[in-house]
């Protein structure tokens, strides 16, 4: 130790010019010179290590291996480095440990042994190293297929390539390495993409193309790959980085779908895809606008009402009803189509659900059948005898059962008034073609509304029956305002009122929020409604009065009509049962019993007074708090 310090200026002469940090140690690892490289290094001040032990500055875990590298590295003797083929760490004075790369250097100064260790931190290199192995595990770990190739080489061939372009191509990288990718291509060059590709490369841009190459075993498959240039400092392109994915899949998809839009548009007969929700037709192929004279934008404006002249809305909806529940996977009827110019002819009409992304459609294919038709009318003709014993048959069958015959020719008696008024007013608006006749134009559309209204009703009040007798009700008890229902139905009832009549708003509900079915109360209380309307006169009063007390409601409707006679007043909720006093009258007897059923099912219950030609006062009775379970 006393040798350098009588000699420090000399080392520090020639220790101060070199970048790395210098340690010399003697044969004891006791530090006897440093220069301020290593000092900064490690942390210490420019004599702070003389003296100290050269464990000092590796981290304790390694002290007991040290002690025996360093006998053996004087045992040896020669240049080398430290640690060779092991990880190396120093110790801050701090305590952070930290790599380093150390090469050792034995010498002999007046006859004693030293060691001179040229120290390098390599903490940036090892981030760097990490950085590549992550980045590398990340390519070959990539489900996409990727390739490098090296620009500056002729040929611009394939320098790197992951494990996923193998198993796409089928080839080892051993076969692709250092090849142009264009043997994927075969014979199959005359490729749009291809050229394009190769353009790319040239002008050192980006390019996306979808182009057909073949793995090794022959098999054709589409490649969608991706190609970005990687320049260097002097804006040279030294590489390019190549992604691919196998679209195939999607092509052949695109494909089909091309030749499968060819057959519809080619098709000789009519076929059609309508939206199944508003019945818009959607697209229709080139026979149809052959056959019908429109033009696609036309039809797109029209729906198959418009073309057969034999349905209404709701007859049509019942037709294709079976195809929306799912009940049946096609539907076949005929019927005759309606062209632009008002010629008819009859068709055989074929339909199936389907749909597009999220929206469901039908699929119409639309059969010419008029030669059948003319070759078909002989024959019916002959069997028109045998089919009119048959109908005469089937009457009496039905006679035997009373109520039935009764339901039907309630149905029929009710049915045929509004379509008869739904029929006179669709002819008369035909014949109210000027301006100013839109006033006649609106009372007639107001009048097909009410009957069509008052059809659904029907249905809906037979549903309901259906419903009860199979126990498929099921009730669902929320929480609504009544001011808000109680609005809807005078709303929808001034619709009906006759000239004069007025229906008085119930007091003192504006607050009042209740639970029951919202549905069921509405439905009930429309019913009662309506009859009040239906069965008084002009410039009368229907007075609605409502009243709640200890969790129940009371709800009257009071109107001064043609009244129940009180031999019959027993009857009244009796299915299909209706008054002698009300025969004249549209209706048909179900909508009181409906409503007296769900009432009782939900914990309430339904009474009426009457007096003959005084009017009729009906009251509900609900539990609008805390209800029992409805019953189904």
């Amino acid at each position: 130790m006393q040798v350098f310090q009588e000699n420090s200026n000399m080392f520090n002469l020639l220790s101060e010019g070199v970048s790395e940090g210098i340690i010399v140690v003697n044969e004891k690892q006791i530090i006897v010179a440093t220069n301020s490289a290593a000092n900064e290094m490690f942390g210490y001040g420019s004599d702070d290590l003389i003296g100290k032990p050269l464990n000092t500055l590796i981290p304790l875990k390694y002290h007991t291996a040290h002690g025996g590298h360093f006998k053996n590295f004087l045992a040896k003797s020669g240049k080398r480095k430290m640690a060779e083929g092991r990880e190396l760490y120093g110790l801050r004075k701090n305590g952070e440990e930290f790599p380093i790369e150390a090469g050792l250097n034995p010498f002999q100064l007046y006859g004693n042994t030293y060691i001179m260790a040229l120290v390098m931190d390599i903490t940036t290199r090892k981030a760097i190293e990490k950085d590549l192995k992550l980045k590398s595990k990340a390519l070959s770990s990539a489900i996409n297929g990727i390739t490098i190739t090296d620009n500056l080489q002729k040929d611009n061939p394939v320098v790197y390539v992951n494990s996923a372009f193998e198993a796409l191509t089928g080839y080892p990288k051993e076969e692709i390495l250092n090849k142009n990718l264009r043997f994927l291509q075969g014979n199959d060059t005359d490729q749009a993409g291809i050229a394009k590709m190769r353009k790319a490369v040239e002008d050192g841009t980006s390019c996306e193309v979808e182009i057909r190459n073949y793995k090794k075993d022959g098999t054709l498959w589409w490649n969608k790959i991706s190609i970005t240039p990687i320049k260097n400092a002097l804006g040279e392109v030294t590489n390019f980085i190549g992604i691919q994915n196998d679209v195939t899949e999607r092509v052949e998809a695109e494909e089909e779908r091309t030749h499968w839009n060819t057959i519809f548009e080619e098709s000789l007969n009519e076929i059609y895809i309508i939206d199944a929700k508003t019945y818009r037709f959607l697209s229709a192929n080139q026979g149809a606008q052959n056959n019908l004279g429109y033009t696609l934008e036309e039809l797109q404006q029209l729906t198959p009402l418009n073309l057969k002249p034999e349905y209404d809305k709701n007859s049509f909806k019942d037709l294709v009803a079976p195809l929306s529940k799912g009940k049946t996977e096609k539907i076949i009827f005929e019927t005759l189509h309606l062209r632009k110019d008002g010629t008819t002819y009859p068709i055989e009409v074929h339909y199936q659900k389907s749909c597009i992304g999220n929206r469901n459609v039908l699929i119409s294919i639309i059969l010419d059948i008029t030669d059948r038709k003319n070759y078909t009318e002989k024959l019916e003709r002959t069997v028109a005898e045998r089919t009119k014993q048959l109908r005469n048959a089937l009457e009496k069958e039905k006679e035997l059962n009373e109520l039935k015959t009764r339901f039907l020719s309630l149905v029929s008696h009710e049915f045929k008034t509004p379509l008869s008024s739904i029929l006179t007013s669709t002819t008369l608006l035909s014949k109210y073609t000027e301006e100013e006749q839109q006033p006649k134009r609106d009372k007639h559309i107001s009048t097909i509304r009410s009957k069509v209204k008052y059809l659904d009703t029907i249905l809906n009040d037979f549903l309901s029956i259906e419903r009860l007798e199979t126990g498929k009700v099921k009730y669902k008890m929320e929480e609504f305002p009544l001011s808000k229902l109680v609005n809807q139905v005078i709303y929808d009832a001034n619709l009906l009122l006759k000239s004069g009549q007025k229906i008085n708003y119930p007091q003192d509900i504006d607050d009042m929020v209740i639970t029951f079915d919202e549905k069921i109360f509405e439905l009930v209380l429309s019913n009662l409604v309506h009859n009040a309307i239906k069965y008084s006169s002009e410039d009368t009063t229907i007075d609605i009065q409502v009243m709640r007390e200890n969790g129940r409601l009371e709800l009257k409707v009071i109107d001064q009509g043609i009244g129940i006679p009180e031999e019959e007043q027993k009857f009244i909720f009796n299915r299909y049962f209706r008054a002698e006093n009300a025969l004249l009258t549209q209706g048909t007897g179900i909508g009181l019993n409906i409503a007296k059923q769900h009432i009782e099912n939900l914990g309430g219950f339904i009474s009426f007074e009457s007096k003959v030609n005084q009017g009729t006062s009906f009251t509900l009775d609900i539990p609008i708090t805390n209800p029992e379970t409805a019953k189904t």
